[in-house]
């Protein structure tokens, strides 16, 4: 058997919690999951899944119309008064009532 070592890295306890569930629900642990990502990672001389940027990247001049496109859009809703505003999320709140 060749020697082992001890790996240990940190991560957000809510991810590590998530992932080791659904690993679980696979019939492994953690460490048998980070094993396998090691040893794909040396078969494939990179990481085994792929990491590439998004293509759709704006530029700041498109940034910068889609702010103020969206402005536009804001500044043509017709205002509401607090009553309004209040009907509607009653409105809402009974409906999602209705549906549990």
């Amino acid at each position: 058997m060749t020697e082992q070592v001890l790996n240990q890295f940190r991560s957000d306890r809510a991810l590590r919690d998530e992932c080791a569930a659904i690993y679980e629900a696979m019939g492994m642990d953690l460490n048998t999951a980070f094993r396998m990502f090691m040893e794909r990672t040396r078969m494939v001389r990179g990481l085994p899944f792929p990491a590439v940027l998004p293509e759709n990247r704006l530029t700041r001049s498109e940034a910068k119309a889609a702010v103020q496109d969206i402005r536009k859009e804001a500044a043509a809703v017709q205002e509401m008064s607090l009553e309004e505003i209040d009907t509607e999320i009653a409105a809402a709140r009974a409906e999602r009532k209705r549906s549990e």
